[in-house]
């Protein structure tokens, strides 16, 4: 047996925001079963903490998606500082991840962590492929503020400013289209788009990546990270955003963010518990 525990994370209410499973203590859990527990749960990420290869660190967290390990990610790192910070182990933590070691505070609920990680950038896709992605005109998709571009601190996204609204509301995505836009525009995620529409300092974004069982994600910190870092550079300045994400689901989010100019992200959010039990191992 082996327990485990369900956050909503990116919101202070339960039932909202994006859902996480958690194992607190994955030392009696088979490697060849992580991928498997995953997918079973089938949220979009679920974390596995393990002792840390560095005595100094607080624990290393293993992250899978339903269909591959990703070396980090905002919500389940958000999630798991939460949680662990509700077993005793907060505020101040250090986790070992794919992309090193990650400082971060938990405290009443809310965690935050910053990063150091560069920006990177790889492939900028055509609005149209954007738009056929997304069931979208190209007139949908703006390009003369940040065109689209894929971007990610250590985790890739293809980011897309779009023109509106109402175009964000009818974004759908369009399964063969990603297949092709991933073959074209390879990277460690299957082609995952965030499209947004931003308001001075306010973001209304929403995540789709149907290549790795994921059609819609309802916060996505690490895309957030990216996005903020990509912004900050586009403006010119030091930013603060705060992102809405998952409105369309039905599960509101809230992901705050800081980026400077130059480099470093701050990411910030609320988690709350909404259920507990244990696994069956074979």
């Amino acid at each position: 047996m082996t327990d485990f525990l369900i956050l909503d994370v990116f919101s202070d209410v339960p039932f909202a925001g994006n859902q996480l499973a958690v194992i607190p203590d994955a030392l009696g859990v088979p490697e060849d079963q992580m991928q498997r527990i995953a997918r079973e749960f089938n949220f979009s990420e679920t974390t596995f903490v393990l002792p840390p290869d560095d005595p100094a660190h607080t624990a290393r967290v293993r992250i899978f998606t339903p269909m591959t390990e990703v070396p980090f990610a905002g919500h389940p790192f958000i999630g798991t500082a939460v949680a662990l910070a509700s077993l005793g182990r907060g505020p101040e933590m250090v986790f070992e991840l794919g992309v090193g070691p990650l400082p971060c505070r938990a405290e009443g609920g809310k965690a935050s962590f910053s990063t150091d990680v560069p920006l990177t950038r790889s492939h900028s896709p055509e609005a149209k492929v954007i738009a056929e992605c997304l069931g979208l005109e190209a007139t949908d998709v703006r390009t003369d503020r940040v065109a689209p571009i894929m971007a990610g601190l250590g985790l890739e996204f293809a980011f897309a400013e779009l023109a509106s609204q109402d175009a964000l509301d009818r974004a759908a995505p369009v399964t063969d289209r990603f297949r092709a836009a991933a073959e074209r525009y390879p990277g460690p995620l299957d082609f995952a788009i965030m499209a947004y529409v931003r308001n001075g300092t306010s973001v209304d974004a929403r995540m789709f990546a149907p290549l790795d069982n994921i059609p819609e994600d309802p916060a996505t910190g690490s895309a957030a990270a990216a996005l903020t870092a990509l912004l900050a550079d586009a403006d010119g300045a030091d930013l603060s955003l705060r992102i809405t994400q998952g409105v369309m689901m039905g599960r509101p989010s809230l992901i705050e963010t800081q980026a400077k100019l130059g480099g470093g992200v701050t990411v910030s959010g609320h988690a709350v518990q909404t259920a507990t039990g244990r696994l069956t191992l074979p």
